[in-house]
Formats: C-alpha cells, structure tokens, sequence
C-alpha cells in the first residue's frame, strides 16, 4: 500500500479552497482533489461575488452562525492572500408600502443575528442612488456586506495552500471509498472485520487509489452523492438551482451599492450591483433544475432576470450588455443543525457518528462563499474534537505575494515593469489590458493555469465587450508555447474543449 496521507480533501472550490489553507497550517500531509482541470469552476465560478453581512440567514441555523462569523474575516484575509475585496455595504431595497413593512422583519432578524442594520427613507436612497427606482419606499442599510473576486480568493487561497505543502491533483475524479478490511480488488474481507463498513481508510479515483486517515467531503453540488456512497443521510438531496444573469459594460451606469430586492422565500432575489471591475451585475433568477452541469441561460431565465433588475434600475439598458452566464447553486435539504429551528436548508458540518474518518459538509449554497473561512475553522474543531491531534508548522506563511496586475499600476511602475520584462509590454486583452507577461505569470504559478478559462479567471482576460474575439488566439499560442504543447492541444476549459480542430494545410480544397 502506497504511503497514506493524513487527510484528503475533496473538491476544489471556495470551500474545499479555505478548508486546505486552514489545514495547510498544521503538521498534516494533505491530498487534495478535484475532479475538472482547474479549480472554482463548479459553484465558485458563476455567482454574485458578494461577501454577506448575513441579516437574512435564519437565527440559530448553522448558515447564520457561519455567515456572521466569517464576515469580519474577510478583511485579514484579503492583504494576506492579495485578492480583490471591498467592504461596500449592501441596502434591501423596498419598492411601494407593502415591501416597505416587510424591512421591520428584516430589520429584527439582523439583529437576531447580530448583524448591524438600519432603515432608511425613500429620499435618503434617492439621494444614495440617483438611478434607482423612483418608486422606492425605504430601504435596509447593512454596512458590513461587500464585493469580491470569488475567482481570485479561491486562487489565491488555494496557492497559498500548495505553498504550504498541500499536495493538489487535478482530472482527479472521486469514484468510491475504501473501507477498513477492503482487499485491492474493491471486495471486503468479512472474516477479518466485525462491520466491513464503519472505517473510511481512503478512496477509489480515477488517477489510482489514495489511503488516509481522514476523508473531507466538499464535493459542492456533488456532495450528496459523495456522503451517500459513505452510507450517510441518504434523505439528504442537493436539487441544483440555476440562476442567471446579465453582466453590463464597464461604466455604462453610475451605480454605487449593493442593491437588493426583499428577498423571496427561495432566493436573495435579482439584485443589482457593481463588480470589483466597474460593471454591473444583474442577477440571478432562481429556478430549480435536475442536471448538475446544466449552466444554458433559458429565454424565460433572461426575461425573468431583466425584468427583476429594471424594477430595481429602470435606467438598465440592453444595449450595455456585454454577456449573460448561468451558475448553479448547491441547494439541500438538510433540517436546521438546531432542531429547535424549523427550517430545513441547512449547511451539514459534521463527523457522522455512523461512519469513521469522515467529514461531511453539504448544502453549501449561499451563504457558502462568504462563510467558507468559517466553515474551514469548523472542520478544524471537529477533527481535533475527535482526537485529531494538530500541531502547527513552524514554517507555515499565511502569506501570498501578488503578482503584477499592468492596469492597476501607474505609468511610472508599468515603464518599470516593462523594462524589467517585455512581455508587459505586449498588451493581449485590449478590453482589460491584460499583458503576455500576466499571462505567462499565470502559466507557471504555484497552481498553473493550463486553459484559456484558467487564464481568464486569474486575469480578468476576455471579459470586456469583446469576450476574447482578438485575444484568443493570442492566448492559445501563448499557452502552447508555455507549455511545450500543440496548439491543437489548448483547450477552453479541460478535454472536449479545444479551439482547434486541425492544421489549416491539411484541410480539403
């Protein structure tokens, strides 16, 4: 049997990201897994990039304790990490007096929660935001929302992972368990164990066999079949939620909050807000759906979402749309963690008592990208509740040095940056200004980036009016050359996705 790790992670997420930096700390050999050829593409890579204050979460639900104490992290972790984060606020806003009774509820659950809030006036809010709906009746102010980049603080805490020694595969696919007893041959041994199935010593992949004393599902939209091949919560069931949205032209409205509609009783609603990179974000509708990979926006979808914005902005134009994209969030059904609650789409953050060397965490729908820190901290608790015993590196660095993003320096420092290396010289994306040196940054970063989707991810590339019409091929022969590959071989996001289908001179006259 190959040397066994400590712990091994599935999923590389938001969550699966947190949970590996927070463990990368300790005395731990770590195997982490994802399944696609990068990571953050499933949830983490299509939402609202918010950062929640958590005044709606349901009190005493284990997404409200979660969301409330990770909010405050989120600060810390960005100058360690160097993500993009801005602590903004958010407003609920209420349109004509029925809404406007429903932000005294609001207001009583954020402070059951403990998250500061307070209501404001028509006026107040037309003065805050002058393209707002005339027809506003007040709002909820809640200070402590913000904006990020759910794609680089998922990079950048996974980097800072690798860094500390965490061992990432990717295309590595979670098949099954193996349990305490099992032969090579995936059949149990009966005669030497009592129950063939109450220790977890490690998992069957599609890259071999990996042995560990700890198993941590964080399988996102995958995590319900993940705990049920462990023989725990075979009620629970994660229905994918697609929700989709409209991304705006770069500084086509003059937005300067979070805007929410009172939420519904499935969703936050369709909000409107402005990104980290001057667009605007109107989205997501909410619609219930089978497919876990099925991320097409629908006719209805669009027309649902548009409708939701203008009643927020009316002055929204189509015409200042640059793209339109779908994500799914991992709804579950799991009963409040506090039973004296009556709510039953709960987080699960938990070591069954059925099943050793098993964590288990499903559910992780909104507010999962803000609560991750937390989340990460709970798994903590719990190994070391069962016995787990974590000692910290000595050597362990919280830190993650930046790497040079051209647009955000000043003329003075790109001159600098360009004579040092030329390659930042040689703008690839017009829209975002993104150099060849930016790219071939990302190439050979502590997590390559080995697809167009990656490098679009870690530098914003392609996500102007354009959406890589003139930078693509660029890229494609960037990655190529990088990587020492036939261009044939550059894909958009993994295997089945490449750009190329042949040589241009063997094809037919």
């Amino acid at each position: 049997m190959p040397q066994p790790y400590d712990i091994i992670i599935i999923g590389a997420g938001i969550v699966g990201a947190m949970i590996a930096r927070t463990l990368a700390r300790y005395d731990v050999r770590i195997l982490w897994l994802e399944k696609a050829s990068d990571i953050g593409v499933g949830a983490t890579a299509a939402n609202s990039a918010l950062i929640h204050a958590g005044h709606d979460a349901v009190p005493g639900s284990l997404k409200a304790e979660m969301n409330v104490k990770a909010n405050p992290l989120w600060d810390q972790l960005s100058e360690e990490l160097h993500f993009a984060f801005q602590r903004t606020g958010a407003y609920v806003v209420a349109i004509g007096p029925e809404e406007f009774a429903k932000l005294e509820q609001l207001l009583d659950r954020a402070r059951q929660n403990g998250v500061p809030a307070e209501i404001l006036s028509s006026e107040v809010m037309r003065q805050r935001e002058p393209q707002i709906n005339p027809a506003v009746s007040g709002a909820l102010h809640i200070p402590t929302g913000g904006i990020v980049d759910p794609w680089g603080a998922t990079v950048a805490a996974a980097e800072n992972a690798v860094l500390n020694g965490v061992e990432l595969r990717l295309n590595t696919e979670f098949l099954d368990f193996i349990w305490e007893g099992e032969k090579a041959s995936g059949r149990v041994d009966e005669s030497k164990i009592q129950n063939p199935k109450s220790k977890i010593v490690g998992i069957h992949t599609s890259a071999g066999d990996f042995y560990a004393r700890w198993v941590i599902n964080a399988a996102g939209l995958f995590a319900d079949e993940v705990m049920h091949k462990a023989g725990v919560r075979p009620e629970f069931k994660i229905t994918p939620r697609r929700g989709e949205y409209f991304v705006m032209d770069r500084n086509q409205l003059q937005l300067n909050n979070v805007l929410f509609p009172v939420p519904t009783a499935v969703s936050k609603g369709i909000l409107v807000t402005m990104t980290l990179h001057g667009n605007t974000l109107v989205g997501p509708n909410a619609e219930n759906i089978e497919d876990k990979t099925d991320v097409d926006v629908t006719p209805q979808g669009m027309a649902e979402t548009w409708a939701g914005g203008l009643k927020l902005v009316p002055g929204l134009k189509q015409r200042d749309i640059i793209a339109v994209f779908a994500g799914l969030r991992p709804a579950g059904n799991a009963p409040c963690a506090n039973p004296a609650v009556d709510y039953a789409h709960d987080f699960i953050i938990e070591i069954p008592a059925e099943v050793a060397g098993f964590v288990n965490l499903g559910g992780m729908e909104s507010p999962a990208l803000t609560a991750a820190p937390a989340i990460a901290a709970r798994v903590v608790e719990l190994l070391q509740g069962a016995g787990e015993e974590l000692r910290e590196k000595a050597a362990w660095n919280p830190l993650r040095q930046d790497r040079p993003v051209f647009r955000h320096l000043t003329r003075e420092e790109q001159a600098a940056l360009v004579a040092q290396d030329p390659r930042y010289g040689r703008v690839i994306c017009r829209c975002e200004t993104v150099t060849e040196g930016e790219i071939v940054a990302e190439i050979h970063a502590p997590i390559p980036a080995t697809t167009y989707d990656a490098i679009k991810r870690r530098t914003w590339l392609g996500t102007g009016r354009c959406l890589g019409g003139f930078d693509m091929p660029r890229v494609v022969e960037i990655l190529a050359r990088e990587l020492g590959k036939n261009p044939l071989e550059i894909s958009k996001k993994g295997p089945g996705s490449e750009f190329l289908f042949r040589q241009t001179k063997e094809a037919a006259l």
